[in-house]
């Protein structure tokens, strides 16, 4: 089991930069694919980006990509998304995710997912 913790949300105005962190706990994560997901009310739940663990290839959602970094530390065990140009369409809850061990799925899909935090509010004014 790994059990996940968000942690840095908070309210910023547009063009800020705020650094979220997810701390694992339970086992490593150096063989977990890890993502970051957002959801805002009313909206689905939807893939921001991700971190292989065979290779560490990232992928990115395009409405963040070049503004969010996806990386991971393996000796805190913890994954961060770094997120610049914040706007007000980033408002959502954001949540951690891992795959199972050693999982290769396809990092976009939800459902390969199956550890989850349990979200962390970012709030970002105009």
């Amino acid at each position: 089991q790994v059990q996940l913790v968000e942690s840095g949300g908070g309210l910023v105005q547009a063009g800020d930069s705020l650094k979220l962190s997810c701390a694992a706990s339970g086992r490593t994560i150096l063989k977990y694919t890890m993502a970051w997901f957002r959801q805002a009310p009313g909206k689905e739940r939807e893939f921001l980006a991700a971190l292989r663990w065979s290779g560490g290839t990232t992928y990115y959602t395009d409405s963040v990509k070049g503004r969010f970094t996806i990386s991971r530390d393996n000796a805190n065990n913890s994954v961060y998304l770094q997120m610049n140009s914040l706007k007000p369409e980033d408002t959502a809850v954001y949540y951690c995710a891992a795959q199972g061990a050693y999982g290769l799925g396809a990092v976009m899909n939800i459902r390969e997912y199956i550890y989850w935090g349990q979200g962390t509010q970012v709030t970002v004014s105009s």
